[in-house]
């Protein structure tokens, strides 16, 4: 059998799952530097005496390693593949939680936060884990990209009432010690099942190795849809961070507690695992770009139903109507990617766009932080998280156009073509 059948026998094939599976573990356990920083704001901003602005910057330096690391580690991803990075990953999380639980004072925290938990800790976990899945799958790369981005749903699932409960238990400094050792125990051996390279050539069998071709899916330059998948993920993930960020926060200025805000948050993020899985297919039949338009719209209209909230249960049923509307804006991006440049560039050209989705969460959860400290309510920080969403709107709504087929290249019917000759004119040249 030739190199060529056999890698394409690999594709979409048992093997590719069965990578997928240990992919969505180590994203969910490497995940948590996502959500650590969430769940512990409060005890961070009595603990170290700092305002609610302060006490949001582990969250924001976490989002600002991951958006640096998503670039570098999908660069080694591109040369190395993905074993290697992950095992980087893996103890630099160990080292990074360590750390923290050891750090004398607040700016301490923030810097093994920022660069070990997030700048080679969790980003290998997201941006590059996705780009290597997408080299595995072609013709059910929607939702293979969209299930191993639920990793860092489902670690957003497991670790806020996990860590929650920890705290009470164990103290803020012994429980960063228990996520950093679980860090390394788990994910060093899965490290090890990723190893191999993937079929890139049967994937891109139709699409031109050297990078000069035009993307399949949108007629304009490489350059032009990459600076607008930033811009796009910028905009939706400052919207996207309002209620991820600050539902526990809110939930204590409500006077629901932490708790509920815990479970609200676990709530909003085990449905974005289900809208994830559903956006996937969806992705894998209506394309990637409308995917992603449903998704951000959807999302605005969530974002609006946050300001009425007051009681327990209202907050639960806007929170699970969040998760279950955006779970598929993020996997949407790294689809529209995919399809249109080479597999040798998915890793960096991936996490660039993801990188730009994390600069968004980092900005939108300091933006909202210091909304609330200027305004005392979170109204505001809302709404401001909506403007956003509409930029988003925006530029999704131009992607559709741009990828809308011009008038005249539309293929016309062969009945239309056929040399029958017009009532009232002379079939051929008069002689």
């Amino acid at each position: 059998m030739s190199a060529r059948p056999l890698a394409a026998s690999r594709i979409d094939s048992p093997y590719a799952w069965g990578r997928l599976v240990f992919s969505l573990i180590i994203g969910t356990v490497g995940g948590v530097g996502l959500w650590s920083a969430v769940v512990v704001l409060p005890t961070t901003q009595e603990l170290f005496e700092v305002d609610r602005g302060l006490a949001s910057l582990p969250y924001t330096v976490t989002m600002v390693g991951i958006m640096a690391g998503n670039v570098i580690m999908g660069r080694l991803v591109d040369r190395l593949g993905v074993a290697v990075p992950v095992l980087i990953s893996a103890f630099s999380l160990g080292l990074g939680y360590v750390g923290i639980a050891l750090a004398p004072n607040f700016w301490v925290m923030l810097f093994a936060q920022g660069l070990l938990v997030g700048a080679f800790g969790t980003s290998t976990t997201f941006g590059p884990m996705i780009a290597a899945i997408s080299l595995w799958f072609k013709r059910y790369r929607g939702i293979a990209v969209a299930l191993v981005a639920c990793g860092s749903y489902t670690a957003g699932t497991v670790w806020p009432p996990l860590v929650h409960g920890m705290i009470d238990v164990l103290g803020w400094r012994d429980t960063h010690l228990v996520i950093g050792t679980s860090c390394v125990l788990v994910m060093v051996p899965l490290a090890f099942t990723l190893r191999g390279s993937p079929p890139v050539d049967a994937v891109d069998s139709g699409h031109s190795s050297d990078g000069d071709s035009s993307p399949k899916s949108l007629p304009m330059s490489h350059n032009a849809l990459q600076c607008l998948l930033v811009f796009a993920g910028i905009a939706c993930c400052v919207a996207m961070s309002m209620p991820q960020v600050h539902i526990v926060a809110f939930c204590v200025d409500l006077d629901l507690g932490a708790e509920r805000g815990s479970t609200a948050l676990s709530l909003m993020l085990g449905l974005g695992v289900i809208s994830r899985i559903v956006f996937g297919f969806v992705m894998d039949r209506i394309g990637a770009v409308p995917t992603l338009f449903i998704g951000s719209t959807l999302q605005a209209i969530s974002l609006l139903l946050y300001l009425p909230v007051e009681g327990v249960w209202t907050l639960y049923v806007v929170s699970a109507l969040f998760g279950l509307f955006q779970g598929g804006i993020v996997p949407a991006y790294a689809v529209i990617i995919r399809d249109s440049f080479p597999a040798t560039q998915a890793g960096v050209r991936v996490g660039l766009v993801l990188s730009a989705t994390m600069a968004g969460m980092a900005a939108g959860g300091w933006m909202s932080g210091m909304i609330y400290d200027w305004t005392l309510s979170y109204d505001m920080a809302f709404l401001n998280g909506f403007t956003w969403n509409l930029l988003n709107m925006a530029i999704v709504v131009l992607l559709l156009l741009r990828g809308r087929v011009p008038r005249h290249e539309v293929s016309r019917p062969r009945i239309m073509q056929a040399t029958i000759p017009i009532v009232g004119r002379w079939p051929g040249p008069l002689r």
